[in-house]
Parts: structure tokens; C-alpha cells; sequence
């Protein structure tokens, strides 16, 4: 059963108070250049602390035009010249810094505090013109053979991206020299962006998988080899597959919302057909991962099995080492008894008692010798017969 931390809540009402609630306002004002002041004549606005910023640029017929190290400046270039799109990249942003981008492309309330906030499931939400998409890239660790799992905000808008990432993964720099140097894919807007993002994420999950099956193999011969803390190694390896799941097969559901959408917003032919073979690669990630994570089951069963016959054959030689103790003490008891019979009529008649009658008795020791071998081979039929000896 999940349970739900009273943290997650209170911070989620605090960027409410503290953010959306202005934002809200903001980001409902008309953006007709003719009615607002130019964006130079606004007042400056404070310089934070600690940008986010990673990149910035505009583009034109599939081309870079300049980058810029601001946002106001990225967006008072978008708004120059029609037909420019705009690529703004960032790494943890503030909530002023995502407030500002809100106003400027007005970007939903809900979306911005999904942004903020972080650890959202991979889902597909349209706002409008805006899409907002959430993405769970990962990638494999060799030097402690473990999944790092991301998460990646994108905003989709007639002419700008919007990336928000949170943790190392992906490339969002090496996605962006690729698009550059396909400037006919650029040109397609974006759209062709967003798919670039989403073969990154995809094309990432194929060492993570490879990972995982080299995990499963080991984890094969450590079972089979009697190696220590298996169970443990499984049920970690079993969690991290179970989280790769939840990150990879949600995909399947925003590929295929965005097919549906295809000639709706008259999507381009060549990312039509892109975009599929994205669909192909996370189909088959999924059912590589569903098919370790069944092979882990059978692995833990198998685990559970061996480890089952390993007590038993322990218990086994306990219980045989504990019936030759008995017997050891069954015959040194037996014996213990026989000569413990001699021993009490011996010890009676030497007490040299003179009034003891058998001592002037002509047949007296004869009679105590007779009743200690009488009574001695006694003792040693009964414990014949039971097996004691």
C-alpha cells in the first residue's frame, strides 16, 4: 500500500500561494504588441540569484539565428520577426524563472506547478495550442550497476520549446546538435523538436535494458553458484525493472495520443513516420523489460527453492547428528544402569554392620554375588531388547 506524505501536499500549496497565485494574473494579460509596452521599456526584472538557463536560441527555416543567455532577450527576439521558433533549455529552474516564461507564452497554471514541483508521472496534457509533456529518461550506471532515473518537463507551442530537466539525463545538448545539423528537420518546427526529445529518452532506455538483462544473467549464476544475499540483489534488481516500467510504458500511451492528433494538427508525413518508429523502439523496451521482470519472478522462485533445500539438508544432518547423540547417551545410560545395581549391593554389604544377618551366613556371599549378576544381566536384557545397546 502507498502511502501518502503530508510533505508532498504542503509544498505543492505553497507554490500555489507563493507563485501561481501571481502568475495566474500574469499569465492572462493580452500579448498584443501594439497595446503593451515594448518589452525594452519594461522595468528590469530582478536578476536571480542562480540561473537555470542551459541554453537558449532562435531559429529560422530550419537554421540557428542567434543564442542568447536570457530569457528576455530570447523572447523579445522571438517576437522580432513572424515565423522565428524559439528553443529554451533549462536545468531546475526557480519558480520566478518558470513565472516569467508563463506570462510570456501562457503556459497553464497547472502545467508550471507540475514543473515546479517535480515527480510527476510520463503523461501527455494539451493546454490549448501548448502541450505539455513529462518524460522519465534513465540511464545505466556501470561503476555500481544501478538505474538513474530522470524526469523531463517539455512545453510545445506553436513557435517555442520549453525544456525543463530535472537530473543529468538526457542529452538535451547533444539532441540540439543533431537538429542543427538537419536543419530540413528543423524546419518542420516544433514538432520536430519534440521528437528528437523523444527518440533521445527512447534511444536512452536501450543500454538501460542491456544493463538490466547483464544484472538478470548474474544474478542467474549467483543463484545457481550459492551466492550470498541473493534474495536481496533480486528484489533490488526487481524494483528498479518495476520503476523502468513505469517510466517507459507510459510512453506507449503519449505516442499514441500524439498519432491520434497527426492530421488534426496537420503533423508533417516524414515525423509522422518517425514518431511510429519511436512507438516501435519503446514497444519493444517494454516488453524486453516485462520479459525480466517475469524471468526475475521465476529467478526469486527458483532462489526460494534452493534455499528451501538448503535448510532442509541442514535440519537433515542436525537431526542425524542429534539421533547418534541419543543414541550415545541410550548406551551410556544402559550401561550406567547395570553397573549401578552391583554397585548399591556391594556397597551395602561392605558396611560390615554386625548386625547385619548375611555377614555369618556360610552361603551370604554367594547369595550378594548371585543377586548382583541376577540383576545386572536383568538390567542388560531389558535394555537389549529396547535397543538401547
Amino acid at each position: 500500500m502507498t502511502t501518502r506524505t503530508p510533505a508532498r501536499p504542503s509544498a505543492r500549496t505553497s507554490v500555489r500561494a507563493t507563485v501561481l497565485g501571481p502568475l495566474a494574473a500574469l499569465a492572462r494579460r493580452p500579448h498584443d504588441d501594439a497595446a503593451q509596452p515594448a518589452p525594452a521599456a519594461a522595468t528590469p526584472a530582478t536578476p536571480d540569484a542562480r540561473s537555470s538557463l542551459v541554453a537558449a536560441a532562435t531559429y529560422r527555416h530550419g537554421r540557428r539565428v542567434a543564442v542568447f543567455d536570457q530569457l528576455d532577450e530570447t523572447v523579445r527576439a522571438l517576437r522580432a520577426k513572424p515565423g522565428t521558433m524559439a528553443w529554451i533549455g533549462l536545468e531546475r529552474p526557480e519558480p520566478s524563472e518558470l513565472a516569467r516564461l508563463a506570462a510570456e507564452f501562457d503556459l497553464h497554471d497547472l502545467a508550471i506547478e507540475d514543473a515546479i514541483v517535480a515527480h510527476q508521472r510520463p503523461k501527455l496534457e494539451r493546454y490549448g495550442d501548448t502541450l505539455f509533456v513529462v518524460l522519465r529518461p534513465a540511464r545505466y550506471l556501470d561503476d555500481v550497476e544501478e538505474v538513474e532515473f530522470g524526469e523531463l518537463h517539455v512545453f510545445v507551442g506553436k513557435d517555442f520549446v520549453v525544456t525543463v530537466r530535472h537530473g543529468a539525463s538526457p542529452d538535451l545538448a547533444a539532441v540540439r546538435r543533431r537538429l542543427e545539423s538537419e536543419p530540413e528537420m528543423l524546419e518542420r518546427g516544433p514538432e520536430a523538436v519534440l521528437y528528437a526529445i523523444l527518440d533521445a529518452v527512447v534511444d536512452a532506455y536501450v543500454p538501460v535494458i542491456a544493463g538490466l538483462e547483464n544484472d538478470v544473467d548474474e544474478i542467474e549464476s549467483d543463484v545457481f553458484g550459492g551466492g550470498l544475499e541473493v534474495s536481496r540483489r533480486i528484489y533490488e534488481l526487481s524494483r528498479e525493472v518495476v520503476e523502468f516500467l513505469r517510466s517507459a510504458r507510459p510512453l506507449q500511451h503519449i505516442l499514441a495520443a500524439l498519432a491520434v492528433g497527426f492530421d488534426k494538427y496537420g503533423v508533417h508525413t516524414e515525423l509522422q513516420r518517425y514518431l511510429r518508429d519511436v512507438a516501435d523502439h519503446v514497444t519493444e523496451a517494454v516488453e524486453r523489460a516485462e520479459g525480466q521482470r517475469a524471468a526475475l519472478r521465476d529467478i526469486l522462485t527458483v532462489n526460494s527453492t534452493l534455499v528451501a533445500q538448503r535448510q532442509n539438508e541442514e535440519m537433515r544432518v542436525l537431526t542425524e547428528t542429534s539421533n547418534a547423540q541419543n543414541e550415545e547417551v541410550k548406551k551410556i545410560s544402559a550401561w550406567a544402569a547395570i553397573l549401578f545395581a552391583p554397585t548399591l549391593v556391594g556397597t551395602v554389604y561392605g558396611m560390615n554392620f554386625d548386625a547385619m544377618p548375611e555377614l555369618h551366613w556360610r552361603f551370604g556371599y554367594l547369595f550378594a554375588v548371585g543377586a548382583m549378576a541376577v540383576v545386572s544381566l536383568g538390567l542388560f536384557g531389558v535394555f537389549k531388547v529396547r535397543r538401547w545397546i
